[in-house]
């Protein structure tokens, strides 16, 4: 750690400066308390592009970067065959680490980073989900007040056009952690977990693979049975229909407001048959060191990011948290709860990592919770195949803090 001024910085690196990295980057770059003090791709356009704008050094080999005195901590954001790799990396230089979901694509890869970091004596926190997100975070603290009573039933719904994005071909192999079962239902699942206590006892699921021309896993719905009794029904779609973000306000997942013929758009992109080598170019033209941001990216923040429609039945209340705030239908009738936007896009992540590692408190997103979502992503892929019903391993209550 060094001070600037009166302020305390974490030195941070990242490895991989993809779309992982643009979504957290208004955070990383607008928070006084991080400075982006190094970075790892193997894109030369992003190396140049990160020296430019952060005044740092870029490497090619992350270990290069990994292996400097100058860095207190590395931010994995790399694709997901790589993150084991990339935390076992950083902890073995000692650095705290955040890697971002899924954990990994395996609980036993999950198993090894927490291992690694215990070992090194370093922080490990899973992150950005979107139970980091505000609205759902006072779901949670009115739910642990008991202001509304136990948590019985919560049905959550996406609709998206996933499939349809430009795509490189390992981000169909669910082998490699493709398809939206790893991708999407890690949201899905830590927003459940969260609010219905943590330990998922049974999963009853279906996975869709229906498109002859994006062969992977598209689209799910899947019952968790919670230690308590809680249940959560959760549905996904990734095929560019409908879009869900209409039932949101008309804000989509990033806190903007979206076009509602955004879905037929991407479809019509990739209508004309693209080869793969031009559609991992078009996908390229969407990262960090290829072009400006999109126009969706840099509009105004209407409102806070979210994963699609939710209602959270508890004892006295439905609560339906949105990306403007909480309706409130409950014994007493209907109120909505408005919440304030944060100052930067995902700050809630960078708070939660800094208060374990100068505060002390205990993390949430831990590894030990990463590995706990991504055993129920798996039991969701494994039930669907075996169409049986499948208790998760590595399951864990919520923390008290």
């Amino acid at each position: 750690m060094r001070r600037a001024g009166s302020v305390q910085r974490l030195r941070l690196g990242v490895i991989g400066l993809g779309r992982a990295f643009m979504l957290m980057m208004p955070a990383l770059k607008g928070d006084p308390r991080v400075e982006l003090a190094g970075a790892a791709d193997p894109r030369a356009l992003a190396r140049d592009q990160f020296e430019r704008d952060f005044h740092a050094p870029a490497f090619e080999d992350p270990l290069e970067m990994c292996a400097r005195n100058d860095l207190d901590a590395i931010y994995v954001a790399s694709p997901h065959p790589h993150h084991e790799e990339h935390v076992l990396m950083a902890a073995a230089q000692g650095k705290h680490v955040m890697v971002e979901k899924p954990m990994g694509i395996s609980a036993a890869s999950c198993t090894r980073m927490i291992e690694a970091c215990e070992r090194a004596a370093v922080l490990l926190m899973v992150g950005h989900s979107h139970s980091f997100d505000q609205p759902i975070l006072r779901c949670l603290q009115w739910i642990r007040s008991g202001r509304y009573g136990a948590v019985r039933l919560l049905s959550g719904w996406n609709y998206t056009d996933f499939m349809f994005r430009p795509r490189r071909a390992d981000e169909f192999d669910v082998q490699a952690g493709g398809g939206v079962v790893f991708n999407q239902a890690a949201h899905h699942v830590d927003v459940a977990r969260l609010l219905c206590g943590g330990k998922v006892e049974r999963v009853d699921a279906f996975v869709g693979n229906w498109h002859p021309s994006r062969v992977s896993h598209g689209a799910y719905s899947a019952l968790l049975r919670f230690e308590g009794g809680a249940c959560a029904n959760l549905t996904y779609s990734g095929y560019a229909h409908f879009n869900s973000d209409t039932w949101m306000d008309g804000i989509g997942e990033l806190g903007r407001r979206v076009d509602p013929g955004k879905h037929h758009q991407t479809i019509e992109q990739l209508k004309s048959g693209l080869q793969q080598t031009q559609e991992e170019q078009l996908k390229q033209q969407r990262s960090y060191g290829a072009a400006p941001r999109s126009g969706t990216e840099q509009s105004p923040v209407a409102g806070h990011q979210h994963f699609g429609p939710l209602i959270v039945s508890c004892d006295k209340a439905d609560l339906r948290p949105t990306a403007l705030g909480i309706h409130v239908d409950s014994d007493e009738g209907y109120h909505f709860e408005p919440l304030a936007l944060s100052t930067l896009e995902r700050q809630e992540v960078l708070d939660e990592f800094l208060a374990a590692l100068w505060g002390g408190r205990p993390l949430l997103h831990s590894g030990h919770w990463g590995r706990a979502t991504l055993a129920v992503c798996e039991s969701i892929a494994r039930s669907a195949q075996t169409q049986q019903g499948v208790r998760p391993e590595h399951q864990m209550a919520v923390p008290a803090a």
